[in-house]
């Protein structure tokens, strides 16, 4: 399998190493879902990559919601009907100790 064929999930790829990792994947070959709570970053982007449409699907996503996640991934399999690689780079932090 060459990374043609596969596919990867970047959460938080709407900005810093989220997005740089998301570019990467798309330009050695991969189809990426790019995953982030505002949709607007994850299509800019899309756009940014020059890949072909069918590569790349943003998808608004929120990590602390297992609905979003849930429906995040079957939007993936829809598109792609697979996932090699998640690159898991958005969360929440927990609140500060009293």
């Amino acid at each position: 399998m060459n990374t043609q064929d596969k596919v990867a999930i970047v959460t938080g790829a709407g900005s810093g190493i989220g997005k740089a990792v998301a570019l990467a994947l798309l330009r050695a070959g991969y189809r990426v879902t790019l995953a982030g709570r505002r949709l607007a970053p994850l299509e800019e982007v899309a756009a940014q990559s020059g890949v072909a449409a069918d590569r790349v699907l943003p998808v608004s996503t929120d990590v602390t919601d297992q609905h979003s996640v849930q429906a995040m991934f079957a939007r993936t399999w829809d598109s792609f009907g697979r996932l090699d690689l998640l690159f898991n780079n958005a969360g929440m932090s927990s609140p500060k100790a009293p």
